[in-house]
């Protein structure tokens, strides 16, 4: 076949073809080959590629040539991206394949190769990736500040040399954003990144208020809900000048900047913020395709953004919640000196779920308690509420620590079965059903602790030559589960006993040994021994609610109790008047023994009257004073509100008259009935 049949049947090829010497120099080439750059074909003979398409990255295509010579093996559809003369702004993509050309012999003459424009196809695909990318690592968490630079970081400088994303404050906040009018719109820089190190392009840092001018392109963007771009964009213009935030004048490093598009971030019809792109150093303006991209993946993020602003919305509802169920300050109390730290979870779904109390109960007695629910957020923080006023109103009760268990037990299991009879989904209920649950009782007068469980942890106990130990302690089952009883162990611990008490979230990155050690290291204060325990074993940002809850026992001074055994006998209750008077004349509360000597009478006479067993009279001098009549009977009294013709029935009723409270406490072998005053008012 002649040259010239070969030039007639390649001259409208859309496919550039060429073919090169053994130097790899240029021998012949068609037509089209002339719409890739480099000039006519009879210039090209007897140059090289990198004079022909001088910045070309000419090595990497002749090294693909030199191997097709030494192996004569065809390379076929080898990608190259660059630019060439016809498109030097323009990244563009060429598939070529390469194939040896040999004489009658077999040996090398040169290569034959093929060149074909598939720019579209590379940038279609190189846009397919970008969106992968961007729904791979836009969105990973439920934070607006961390998702917004998520969207930064992935759009260069795969798309954009410079990005900025700025948001409403109520969206930070998690709020529903107000009408927008058409004046200067504050917004806060959330995320910014750039090709450059450092962001040098940046005016306003992340954080910091990005308020632009009424007009300005950013704010009819952000008002109209609609994209706006400019493919050759002069920075020093005065019109762009209002679009850079707080009319600064943009660093000498950004003046660069040539092609700009602004796409609002909206979803769910809502608009949040905007995002600014900005080419710099690619030469190519941006163009409809590229503004689609945006669109699509700033769409795409603005999801995310907005489940991030609705999470915070619903977590900062259940931290208040939660925060106003939890004890606003400790109670004042002699039973035990007490501190607490709770850190909320990090993620909504920890919130919610973990409570702690501190009881003061009769007879100077201190409960403890420290629980979590299964559920989370709003649902869970309800959940707690209840679990927690359950448990102070069977507190009020004086139950041990087993029996309370076994009420709220019975509580939770009879409200999930009524929910379900009902039909009801979601219900409150629910959430607590295998509530988790630790209470324990300290008694400052014997000394003696006790504590049962309900699918939670014993304490840990720090004695006070610093032995940490961890008492044996019958698990009961969660709350509202099986049923099964509750078991409750009584220790008696030295004063300056240290109990721990937390939730799971304190060890979920640490191990049970590591609380020994932290609780082991001496420290004068149990405030900064709590912190110092939380701080050590708990992320600043947990994945599960942290409750911990450290009380340092206490013992009432001998003489500040005082107790007797009283026969049977009516005869003797002015006896113990008597002697209940001599000892408030010792203690200086001489003012209260009108009050206590009648409380006394009536306790002890009912003793007498209406009890068996032996009978014992205790007066507590603590922040109150406290009386209390021990008795063998297992019935109680109750207060009536007698007549004016009735001759008995008021002695009940004059003692809820003159005291701060009063109430009876079960016993193993018996009862005891109790009042307490007031020390600072003498009529209680």
């Amino acid at each position: 076949m002649s040259r010239t049949v070969l030039e007639r049947m390649t001259a409208r090829s859309p496919i550039g073809i060429a073919i090169v010497d053994t130097d790899l120099r240029f021998v012949w080439s068609n037509a089209a080959l002339e719409r890739f750059g480099g000039g006519r074909a009879y210039e090209r003979v007897g140059l090289r590629l990198a004079e022909v398409q001088p910045g070309l990255d000419a090595d990497r295509i002749e090294a693909q040539m030199r191997k097709v010579l030494e192996t004569g093996v065809p390379v076929l559809d080898y990608e190259h991206v660059g630019r060439v003369r016809s498109a030097p702004h323009r990244e563009t993509a060429h598939a070529m394949s390469f194939t040896r050309l040999e004489d009658d012999h077999g040996r090398p003459i040169g290569v034959y190769y093929t060149v074909m424009d598939v720019s579209d196809r590379h940038r279609a695909r190189t846009r397919l990736a970008l969106l992968d990318r961007a729904g791979e690592h836009i969105g990973r968490t439920l934070d607006v500040r961390r998702t917004t630079q998520e969207l930064a970081d992935v759009v260069v400088p795969a798309l954009a040399d410079f990005v900025t994303v700025d948001l409403l404050d109520s969206v930070l906040r998690g709020a529903e954003p107000g009408p927008l009018g058409d004046g200067s719109v504050p917004l806060r820089r959330t995320g910014q990144q750039s090709v450059r190190p450092g962001v040098p392009e940046a005016v306003v840092e992340i954080g910091a208020v990005a308020s632009y001018a009424a007009g300005s392109p950013p704010v009819r963007a952000l008002v109209s809900g609609r994209s706006w771009s400019e493919p050759s964009l002069d920075p020093r213009s005065a019109g762009w000048a209002k679009a850079v935030p707080g009319g600064r004048e943009l660093p000498a490093d950004a003046l660069g900047l040539h092609s700009v598009m602004i796409v609002p971030i909206r979803a769910r019809g809502i608009t949040l913020g905007i995002t600014t792109f900005f080419r710099r150093d690619r030469q190519d303006p941006f163009d409809a395709v590229d503004l689609g991209l945006a669109e699509e993946i700033v769409g795409r993020a603005a999801v995310c953004v907005d489940n991030a602003r609705r999470y915070t919305r619903e977590r900062d509802a259940a931290l208040v919640l939660q925060r106003s169920l939890l004890p606003r300050r400790l109670p004042d109390q002699d039973a035990a000196e007490v501190a607490v730290r709770y850190r909320p979870a990090d993620e909504l779904t920890g919130v919610g779920g973990d409570w702690y109390d501190v009881i003061p109960l009769s007879g100077a007695r201190l409960a403890l308690v420290v629980g979590e629910v299964a559920g989370h957020g709003i649902d869970g923080a309800a959940a707690m509420g209840r679990l927690r006023t359950a448990v102070r109103t069977l507190a009020d009760l004086d139950l041990p620590p087993d029996e309370v268990l076994a009420h709220l037990d019975d509580m939770v299991a009879k409200s999930a079965r009524q929910e379900g009879e009902g039909g009801e989904e979601g219900g409150g209920s629910v959430e607590t059903v295998g509530a988790r649950c630790l209470y324990v009782v300290h008694d400052p007068v014997s000394g003696t602790c006790a504590m049962a469980t309900a699918g939670h942890p014993a304490p840990t106990l720090v004695a006070p030559d610093g032995t940490v130990t961890r008492p044996t302690l019958p698990e009961g089952p969660p709350l509202g589960v099986d049923g099964q009883p509750f078991e409750a162990v009584e220790l008696v611990l030295p004063e300056g006993t240290l109990l721990a008490l937390h939730t799971d979230g304190l060890l979920a990155e640490a191990t049970p040994d590591a609380l020994c050690r932290a609780l082991a290291r001496p420290e004068p204060s149990l405030d900064r021994c709590a912190q110092r325990v939380l701080d050590a074993l708990a992320p600043a940002r947990p994945t599960d609610d942290v409750a911990l809850l450290l009380a340092r026992t206490r013992r009432l001074p001998g003489h500040r109790v005082a107790s007797w055994e009283i026969p049977a006998d009516p005869a003797l209750v002015a006896e113990a008047r008597k002697t209940t008077a001599r000892q408030l004349g010792a203690w200086g509360l001489d003012e209260l023994a009108f009050t206590t000597e009648l409380v006394v009478s009536e306790l002890v006479t009912n003793a007498i009257r209406h009890a068996a067993g032996p009978i014992r009279l205790r007066l507590i001098l603590e922040r109150t004073l406290i009386c209390e009549v021990f008795d063998g009977g297992a019935t109680a009294p109750h207060l009536r509100h007698p007549r004016t013709t009735d001759e008995g029935g008021r002695g009940l009723f004059l003692i809820a008259q003159f005291t701060q409270r009063w109430g009876t406490r079960f016993l193993p072998d018996g009862k005891v009935i109790w009042a307490e005053q007031s020390l600072a008012d003498p009529l209680g």
